[in-house]
C-alpha cells in the first residue's frame, strides 16, 4: 500500500501549451507523452461507491495494472487516498490478488468479483515530467483526453502534482509556483468521482445553499474550525462548477462562500492571531472585489491567478494547520475544548446581535441598513448549529430568514410583525442537542 497525495488543476489549453517551458526553471527528467486507458469498475448496487472505494484496471502499452484506492480526504485540490497496485498480465479484473485485509469484514470476494462489471472508462495521453522542488520529488502529469459512459463523454484537461517523495509543504508550495500560468483551477474532483456522476446522469446541476455544519460528537473546537473552513471552501467549489456551466445563479452562492469563510475567521478570531491570516483574508477581499464587478466572465474568473492562488492559500491553511504557528498555550489549551460549549457561547452572543440590531427598528431604510448585518449572522449561525435539533435549528433561521427575504422584497407592511416573530423565537442552543 501507497499513501497517494497529489493535486489536480483542470488546464485551459492555453495553460497545458505553458506548462512545459514553466517546468524548465527547475531540475526535471521528463517522459514522452503515452496513451493510457482506464477502466472503472462496479456493482449494479455502487457497492465500491458505498464503501468510498475506486477500482480500475490501466492499461500502457502492453502493461496493465489493477488499482484500488480506499478512504481517504481530499481537501480543495489535495488528495490524500491509500491505494493498492496489483501488476497484471493481460487486463482481466482478478481482485483476490489485492490484499486481503483492505475488505471489509465477511466480504465474498467470489461473489462481489462475478458482480462487477465496467462502468466508465478515461482514455488520454499523459505526458510526464519528475521535478526536484526544494526537498522533494514531484512527478507533474499533463492528462488530455475524455472521460465516457455508455454515450455520454466529457473532457479530460487535468494537470496533476504527485508527490514522490519529500514534503506535502513543498508540494503545496510548487502548486502556488504554478499558478501565475494563468487558466488553471483546482479539481476537487478525481478522473473516477467525474466518471461516476457521468454515469449515473449527475453531473452537478442544482444550487447547494449553504447548509447547516454537522460536526462528529464530542468535536473539539479545533476540529469544528477545520470542518467550518472545509465546508465553505466545498461549497465555494461545487458552485463555481456550476457557474462555469452556465448557472448565472450560482454566483451568489460563491459569494456566500466567501462571506463564510470570512465568518469563520471571525467567530474564531479570539482564538487565531488576525496575522496569522493576513494574507489569506487580503486575497479573499481581492477576489470578492473582482467578483462584485458587473457583466462577469465566469472563465476569467475562475480561471485566475487570483481565484487559484485563493484556493491554494486556504488548502494549505486547511491541510497544514497553517494557524499552528501563532497560536500560545492559553490559545491551544481552548481549541481542544468542547465544539458544543463553544458553540453555546457563540450562538448567545450572535442572538444578542440580532436583538440589539431589531429592537425598536421602525423605517424601512433602518431594515434596509441592517440587511447585511443579518445575512452574516445567518451564515455563522449555520456554522455553529449542527449540534442541536434540527427541527429547532430550522424554525430558528426561517424566522429570521423570512424577515430577511422581507427586506429584499420590501415586504415594508410586514417587517415589523416578521422582526417581532423572529426577536420572540425561543434559543434553541439552550434546549439540548440532537
Amino acid at each position: 500500500m501507497t499513501i497517494e497525495i497529489e493535486l489536480k488543476f483542470i488546464a485551459t489549453p492555453a495553460a497545458a501549451e505553458n506548462l512545459p517551458g514553466r517546468l524548465a526553471a527547475w531540475p526535471l527528467q521528463h517522459s514522452a507523452p503515452q496513451k493510457l486507458t482506464n477502466i472503472y469498475f462496479e456493482t449494479e448496487s455502487s457497492q465500491l461507491r458505498r464503501w468510498d472505494m475506486g477500482l480500475r484496471i490501466r492499461g500502457f502499452g502492453d502493461s496493465y495494472e489493477m488499482t484500488l484506492k480506499t478512504a481517504g480526504q481530499t481537501v480543495g485540490g489535495l488528495h490524500q487516498r491509500p491505494e493498492y497496485n496489483v501488476a497484471l498480465e493481460k487486463p482481466e479484473l482478478d481482485i483476490v490478488l489485492l490484499p486481503a485485509e483492505i475488505w471489509p469484514a465477511g466480504t465474498d470476494l467470489v461473489t462481489l468479483q462475478q458482480q462487477l462489471k465496467p462502468l466508465f472508462s478515461t482514455h488520454f495521453v499523459r505526458e510526464k515530467w519528475v521535478v526536484t522542488y526544494l526537498q522533494s520529488e514531484i512527478e507533474v502529469a499533463l492528462d488530455l483526453g475524455e472521460v465516457s459512459a455508455d454515450d455520454e463523454s466529457e473532457a479530460l484537461s487535468e494537470i496533476e502534482l504527485e508527490l514522490k517523495s519529500g514534503l506535502r509543504e513543498d508540494l503545496l508550495a510548487f502548486a502556488e509556483e504554478l499558478s501565475t500560468i494563468g487558466g488553471l483551477r483546482l479539481g476537487s474532483k478525481s478522473k473516477a468521482a467525474r466518471g461516476y456522476a457521468l454515469a449515473q446522469g449527475k453531473m452537478p446541476s442544482e444550487l447547494r445553499p449553504m447548509p447547516v455544519l454537522k460536526v462528529k460528537p464530542k468535536a473539539t473546537v479545533e476540529e469544528g474550525m477545520r470542518a467550518a473552513f472545509t465546508l465553505a471552501l466545498t461549497q465555494w467549489q461545487y458552485h463555481e462548477e456550476l457557474w462555469l456551466r452556465g448557472e448565472t445563479k450560482a454566483l451568489h452562492e460563491i459569494r456566500q462562500a466567501l462571506e463564510s469563510l470570512r465568518q469563520v475567521f471571525s467567530l474564531f478570531g479570539a482564538l487565531v492571531p488576525r496575522k496569522a491570516s493576513s494574507a489569506l483574508r487580503q486575497s479573499l477581499t481581492g477576489l470578492e472585489e473582482s467578483l462584485m464587478e458587473e457583466n462577469l466572465q465566469p472563465e476569467l474568473i475562475c480561471f485566475s491567478p487570483l481565484s487559484l492562488q485563493t484556493q491554494l492559500a486556504l488548502t494549505n491553511w486547511i491541510a497544514t494547520e497553517r494557524w499552528r504557528g501563532f497560536i500560545d498555550s492559553k490559545a491551544e489549551t481552548r481549541l481542544q475544548g468542547s465544539f458544543k460549549r463553544f458553540c453555546d457561547i457563540m450562538l448567545g452572543r450572535i442572538s444578542a446581535d440580532l436583538k440589539e440590531t431589531f429592537h425598536r427598528i421602525r423605517q424601512f431604510n433602518e431594515y434596509q441598513d441592517k440587511l447585511t448585518r443579518l445575512h452574516r449572522q445567518l451564515l455563522a449561525a449555520r456554522l455553529l448549529a449542527g449540534a442541536y435539533s434540527p427541527e429547532a435549528v430550522a424554525a430558528w433561521l426561517e424566522d429570521w430568514q423570512q424577515l430577511a427575504q422581507g427586506i429584499e422584497s420590501s415586504q415594508t407592511a410586514k417587517l415589523d410583525a416578521y422582526c417581532r416573530q423572529a426577536l420572540k423565537h425561543l434559543a434553541f442552543w439552550k434546549n439540548g442537542s440532537a
